[in-house]
């Protein structure tokens, strides 16, 4: 069997992409493509935003590494702002979603140890979670294609229905640590978790003496129209994961803690050789300067609902091609009858970037900055390859 030097584990088009202008794509022949995908949620503020640019630029020519024995004003700067502008107390900055949930989950089970309660180490999750590809990502994710050939699993998950208080309560023993939920769902096929849910989530972690992490890696950070999906509820979580568009296509991922969490946690009790590097602190930065934009939340409320809107008309057009349409912002999906990976190749070949998730849904995550033209052009493709 022949295999390409780079592993073929992703499923590629055989596109091969040159280059990326704001919402576009562009191919190594020319060929624009409107990308409602954005690196799967990532690229928030589009491609070789100047922005983001000169910000790596400038700290490319400063510093790209040194040991987390140091302090940069780089990693001030930026924990002290996301600090400001969230519910955290402290920020954990690390490379990845999954990185960020994992620091998460052993936060999670550290906090119990610390004040007293070892034996508390279960974490309940939830049917259609993704929480990344790692041994505790795929362990605590509901997506069993993930965890096939990885057998066994790491001990510890108890999974059950999302957006169910009652299979929730029945689940919590004296084991139970947390809770840990993706406020969206993004693999699992943008499943919203009600307000009255997540809020009653809030409740029942107050009252069993649990703590309540929030998975924001795909559906915060602006997506949802706020800067995290949890905000739209009206709670405040203990632990919130992060990544994807905190570093506007940058490897940069980031765990957010109360002080009650962070106070626990020991110098030595978790790290990373490249966690704080200069480069990803710098772009960071230049991506919150971004996403604090005057109006730019409102803006991603405003084109989303403009999207979902021209999507309910399609499936109004074609019921018998699309079953549903749901989504929050600028985090949509888009439930075909058929297969959605057939669709995403169809609409690729229309100039159409999307993100098909294992759920046979049509995920469209375009960046934030995109207008009503951006949406239009890809409510036309959608028609006419429906049609």
């Amino acid at each position: 069997m022949t295999i390409t030097p780079y592993l073929p584990i992703y499923r590629r088009t055989g596109i091969r992409i040159a280059r990326g202008e704001g919402a576009y794509l562009i191919d190594d022949q020319g060929k624009r493509y409107l990308d409602f995908a954005s690196g799967i949620a990532v690229n928030a503020f589009g491609h070789s935003h100047p922005h983001l640019v000169e910000a790596l630029q400038k700290q490319a020519a400063k510093i790209w590494h040194c040991s987390n024995q140091f302090v940069t004003e780089e990693l001030e700067i930026f924990a002290a702002r996301l600090v400001e502008q969230t519910f955290a107390d402290s920020v954990f900055f690390c490379s990845s979603g999954t990185e960020a949930v994992e620091a998460g989950l052993k936060f999670l089970r550290r906090y119990h140890y610390e004040t007293g309660a070892p034996y508390r180490q279960r974490i309940i999750t939830f049917e259609g979670g993704f929480h990344g590809r790692t041994y505790g990502g795929i362990a605590a994710g509901g997506n069993a294609s993930a965890r096939a050939g990885f057998g066994p699993m790491l001990l510890g998950f108890d999974r059950v229905p999302y957006n169910d208080i009652d299979a929730v309560k029945h689940t919590i023993n004296k084991n139970t640590a947390g809770i840990l939920i993706e406020p969206i769902q993004g693999e699992g096929g943008v499943q919203v978790a009600s307000h009255a849910f997540l809020r009653e989530l809030r409740a029942l972690c107050d009252a069993e003496g649990l703590l309540l992490m929030c998975d924001e890696v795909q559906c915060g950070y602006g997506r949802p129209g706020s800067f995290y999906a949890f905000e739209q509820a009206g709670i405040t979580p203990d632990i919130v994961s992060s990544a994807k568009g905190i570093g506007g296509g940058f490897p940069l991922g980031a765990t957010l803690v109360t002080e009650k969490v962070g106070s626990v946690l020991p110098a030595g009790s978790h790290g990373g050789t490249y966690n704080n590097n200069p480069l990803a602190m710098a772009v960071g930065n230049a991506a919150l300067d971004l996403l604090l934009t005057d109006g730019l939340f409102e803006q991603v409320k405003t084109i989303g609902a403009y999207l979902t809107d021209g999507l309910k008309k399609l499936q109004a057009q074609h019921p018998d091609k699309i079953t549903d349409v749901r989504g929050v912002g600028l985090m949509i999906g888009l439930q075909p009858v058929g297969d959605a990976r057939v669709l995403a190749a169809a609409l690729l070949e229309k100039g159409l970037v999307t993100s098909p998730t294992v759920t046979n849904v049509i995920r469209l995550v375009p960046p934030l900055i995109i207008d009503r033209t951006h949406a239009d052009a890809a409510l036309s493709a959608l028609s006419e390859t429906l049609a």
